[in-house]
């Protein structure tokens, strides 16, 4: 244990004075440990993960909704049939940050195939404090983020969250899900055809074999 302790001082203590352009001291540190919160949640993923077992539809069209991306124009979801579409909150002063970096290699990897949706949030211990332009600019440097990033809203349950968090998250609308975001980097699937089919927490990482599986299924 005091090894440990010893060789996480040292990787803190060099993060700091090797502080990334662009990142806060506080983005920095955690870039740079991100791999070991992964690695220590990994186990607790799978066992938060939810499968839309039944093929339950949904009650509301997930293609009525649209709202507006990072820059102020409107997004419609309508424009993404026959897409599947991954739906995640972010922040970019998380431990989970560092899954910017995983969701640009699986929108590459997938191409046409698969749309990563970003929605920033500051929902969770205000871990997304700076504003639309402030997000976007941050997203593009130091992760090179090409996928579509709404306005900052709400996405836990409340009377301000938006639309399509409402519509993931209630099961009298899409048909099987009542689970809000546990916390930032929550991802949901949505299939061809507009249906529901997971959740992933955020302690799943974009890359894992069962998000891949997802994504890949017919």
């Amino acid at each position: 244990m005091i090894k440990i302790a010893i060789a996480f001082g040292v990787l803190v203590t060099a993060t700091l004075i090797m502080k990334k352009p662009g990142m806060s001291y506080r983005q920095s540190v955690l870039k740079t440990i991100y791999p070991a919160i992964m690695w220590s949640s990994k186990a607790a993923g799978k066992k938060q993960t939810l499968t839309n077992t039944k093929n339950a539809a949904s009650t509301v069209s997930f293609y009525t909704l649209s709202v507006k991306d990072i820059n102020g124009n409107e997004f419609k979801f309508s424009d993404l049939k026959g897409k599947k579409i991954l739906i995640v909150n972010t922040a970019s002063n998380c431990g989970f940050t560092g899954q910017y970096e995983a969701l640009e290699k699986l929108a590459q990897q997938f191409g046409n195939k698969l749309v990563v949706v970003g929605f920033p949030s500051n929902d969770f211990k205000e871990q997304e404090a700076g504003a639309n332009t402030d997000i976007a600019s941050f997203c593009k440097k130091n992760y090179g983020v090409t996928f579509p990033l709404m306005e900052k809203s709400m996405v836990i349950k409340g009377q301000a969250q938006n639309e399509v968090h409402k519509w993931l998250s209630d099961i009298s609308i899409n048909g099987w899900c009542n689970q809000e975001p546990a916390w930032n980097f929550c991802k949901y699937l949505v299939n061809e055809q507009g249906v529901l089919t997971h959740y992933f927490p955020m302690t799943v990482d974009p890359m894992a074999p069962e998000v891949i599986c997802a994504i890949e299924a017919k």
